[in-house]
């Protein structure tokens, strides 16, 4: 690498828009943020840790004692923006140009352009996404498929944009600031806001943005630094941004208020990120034999540790005024199969039935063709914009109704689905590919975890699924045999230009280690960046004054 310890250094091949997205501006801007965040995300990453070795040593997670006065005081979060009052149906997707178009397009009401779990971080998909979405706030973005010729523009209506960038647990490896990376999340959420804060609000529009992965108000305290440090940066006053906050964590569902309170200026509320909660709970819990989980598929909304997690943050929500945002309805229509695709339909239906009638807001789709569908049923039971009014205060969740472990079997086929997908998702994520249909549901990185979670989990107590241990060598015989149906699944020229063997390596160490891995993400991705620098040759630096 060339250059100075205070220069700003991109790394690798470049991307077709770099020189529009990575402006020595943006760099700086970015530069910023990160010398003055950067040390605290890595004293809170120590801190999730310090508190993951902590649950592994059998504490459990409480409500906190320090901040009992701030849950029982009266305050609230910031007006809602006009434009947000209504948000009762949100479309979710990764941020290439053709999805952005076709989301925005979608007749929902708000569009989730997402860095993190739907997106492979291929610097090409990074800085292409950031050059996607600039073009979208400018109205300028358009499409056309190289295959069929179709042309993609913008309709006369479209959904109000929101940005989710990565969680603070993830680097960009591609851009130095100091000779470090920069946090994933800084990147994304710096990019993104130094080039089109400005102009949203010159349209008479806001940033607006989801936040995943938080553990802690503390964390929530960062964002909400981050937030003011940026506005002061782009003279634009304090609250001009809202921020979503994904309760999608074990920790985090024991301090709604206190994320609410810290982000109160810049608040637009919470939402049920229930894959990744499922996810979170084996693995703030999953060490305990007492907290084995059955099969993913019997895991549904109705069982009670889920839904008291999302009534309670219905109830919290519409105490503080803000937005209880429903969880991913992952189902895809289903073409050539009517029965399953009625099926399919009826799921959504009822999930969205149940949310609607627990007081949400509004809840989440994956596929365009769920939109009407999400709709109608909100449409038909919530009379205004939203459902502020409902208090639910029914409500009482105690810690150990949000422990409460669901009872069911641990089968052969729900060891089998969860190595299929677990696999075929790897092998896509590292093709460069982060949101996949798999079996009639729309899988992304937070489906995944749970899928490899599990495994590692059965594997990990040795539990019985359909009366044999699944012990090392049936695991691993089993993994065998799920890759042998793959490549007939797949076909044998797919399957051989794919990247199935290392998917299987990485799965398979990721469920027979000692510890769960904190995420798949971060050992899959040193792969994609082993592939991308063997792909270029030779590393390209860029060092940028900064």
């Amino acid at each position: 690498m060339h250059g100075t310890s205070s220069q700003v250094a991109i790394l690798g091949t470049k991307s077709p828009s770099q020189d529009d997205v990575l402006t020595p501006e943006a760099l700086r801007f970015v530069a910023e943020l990160t010398r003055t965040f950067r040390g605290r995300i890595d004293a809170l990453l120590a801190r999730r840790a310090e508190r993951r070795a902590r649950f592994r040593a059998g504490e459990r997670p409480e409500f906190l004692e320090e901040t009992a006065e701030l849950r029982a005081a009266p305050w609230s979060v910031a007006a809602i923006p006009d434009d947000i009052q209504d948000r009762r149906v949100e479309i979710t997707g990764p941020v290439d140009r053709k999805m952005i178009i076709n989301a925005l397009n979608s007749g929902a009401n708000v569009f989730m352009a997402d860095f993190e779990d739907a997106t492979s971080p291929t610097f090409a998909n990074l800085v292409e996404g950031q050059k996607n979405l600039a073009d979208a706030v400018r109205g300028t973005i358009g499409y056309v498929d190289p295959t069929s010729g179709k042309s993609y523009t913008l309709g006369e209506r479209t959904a109000v944009l929101f940005v989710r960038p990565r969680g603070l647990h993830l680097p960009e490896k591609h851009v130095l600031v100091d000779g470090l990376p920069v946090p994933g999340s800084l990147f994304d959420f710096g990019v993104y806001f130094f080039h089109n804060a400005c102009a949203l609000v010159e349209r008479g529009k806001r940033p607006y943005f989801y936040l995943p992965k938080l553990e802690s108000h503390l964390e929530a305290r960062l964002w909400n630094d981050v937030f003011l440090r940026a506005q002061a940066e782009m003279d634009l006053p304090p609250g001009t941004l809202r921020a979503t906050v994904l309760i999608e964590t074990l920790p985090a569902a024991f301090e709604m208020d206190e994320i609410l309170y810290e982000l109160r200026e810049h608040s637009a509320g919470l939402n049920c990120g229930r894959w990744d909660y499922i996810f979170s709970f084996i693995k703030k819990l999953g060490a305990d034999p007492a907290f084995i989980l059955p099969d993913r598929g019997l895991i549904t909304m109705d069982r009670p540790f889920l839904k008291a997690y999302t009534d309670l943050v219905v109830k919290t929500c519409h105490r503080r005024g803000a937005h209880a945002m429903g969880g991913m309805a992952a189902q895809i229509p289903i073409k050539g199969d009517e029965a399953r695709g009625r099926a399919a339909l009826d799921k959504v239906r009822a999930d969205k039935l149940r949310e609607v009638h627990a007081g949400h807001d509004g809840t989440w789709v994956a596929h365009p063709g769920l939109v009407p569908i999400a709709r109608q049923i909100f449409d038909a039971h919530m009379d205004g914009p939203n459902q502020l009014d409902v208090k639910r205060e029914d409500v009482r969740v105690l810690a150990e109704d949000l422990l409460r472990v669901p009872d069911g079997p641990r089968t052969e086929a729900g060891l089998r689905h969860n190595i299929k997908v677990g696999i075929l998702y790897i092998e896509a994520w590292l093709r460069g590919v982060g949101c996949v249909p798999l079996y009639d549901l729309m899988e992304d990185a937070a489906t995944a975890e749970i899928c490899r979670a599990q495994v590692w989990q059965w594997h990990h107590h040795g539990v019985s699924v359909e009366g044999t241990p699944l012990d090392h060598a049936r695991l691993i015989r089993t993994i065998d045999e799920t890759m042998e149906e793959l490549a007939k699944e797949r076909g044998a020229e797919a399957f051989a230009h794919g990247r199935f063997e290392e998917a299987r390596e990485l799965f398979t160490t990721l469920s027979t280690s000692d510890d769960l891995e904190e995420f798949l993400t971060l050992p899959a991705y040193e792969r994609l960046l082993a592939l991308s620098s063997r792909l270029a040759g030779e590393t390209d630096t860029s060092p940028v004054a900064a």
